[in-house]
């Protein structure tokens, strides 16, 4: 699987958990075996300007984050236009689904998954989009910004069920409509994380389930790192949904 990436993500570029140092090194050697590892190229200013204000943009320039920022939002869209042939991976941070127009909190700059998503609709690759946000959190960011341009379908489940999480999420995708899948990837919802409801099967349980209801379609689908805190476990997870997404067993 093509994976984006980039050695600035390695640093700590501010003082929150996203940010942890070994956080994406964890990742890194969990998926080793399976992973095609490319370097993320920054997102154009286009890119960003069609997702978010010149203010927030400047805003964020003024905290001197607009690199590693932009480095994301381009892994993304790496991630998206290599997912419109076979499943791809953006092992990002900062991450995005907390980032709105014009504004953003929560970890998040600016939002990795609207500017991919927007950069393929304004090249005509897409029309509609499906995303899936399995973070912990809501992803308001996400749904600010794609709510209300009206193309893309939002799931961010919301249950501490884990049975009816995974329920959830499968008659979702089974009703899905869309020209491509879109992952939030957090995975702070682990039985060992802050969230205490999923567990790392589940992970490869939501995995296979996208493939499957991206096969039925025949459509592409790519994901985005957002959250997942416990290093002992994070790398893992993020492996055991990838290996899903290839239908692959664990």
């Amino acid at each position: 699987m093509a994976v984006f990436t980039h050695d600035q993500f390695l640093e700590a570029y501010t003082r929150d958990p996203a940010a942890a140092p070994g956080r994406l090194e964890c990742i890194e050697k969990a998926i080793a075996d399976i992973a095609e590892f490319r370097e993320a190229l920054p997102a154009s200013w286009e890119d960003l300007r069609r997702v978010h204000t010149e203010r927030h943009l400047r805003h964020v320039m003024r905290q001197g984050l607009d690199r590693v920022a932009s480095l994301a939002a381009g892994g993304a869209v790496m991630a998206a236009l290599e997912g419109l042939k076979r499943p791809a991976f953006a092992l990002v941070r900062p991450p995005g689904h907390h980032a709105s127009a014009d504004d953003s909190w929560g970890f998040c700059y600016y939002n990795n998954v609207a500017v991919a998503l927007e950069h393929l609709r304004h090249h005509g690759y897409i029309q509609t989009a499906y995303v899936l946000d399995f973070d912990l959190h809501y992803g308001d960011g996400t749904v600010n910004i794609l709510g209300e341009k009206g193309y893309a379908a939002i799931l961010n489940p919301q249950t501490e069920n884990r049975v009816e999480y995974l329920r959830l999420v499968e008659n979702d995708l089974a009703a899905m409509r869309a020209d491509i899948v879109a992952v939030s990837a957090g995975f702070d919802a682990h039985i060992q994380d802050w969230g205490g409801v999923l567990l790392t099967e589940d992970y490869h349980t939501l995995g296979t389930m996208v493939r499957s209801a991206c096969m039925r379609l025949g459509i592409g689908c790519f994901a985005v790192l957002e959250g997942g805190y416990n290093h002992a476990v994070l790398g893992e997870n993020v492996r055991a949904f990838l290996l899903g997404l290839l239908g692959a067993p664990r």
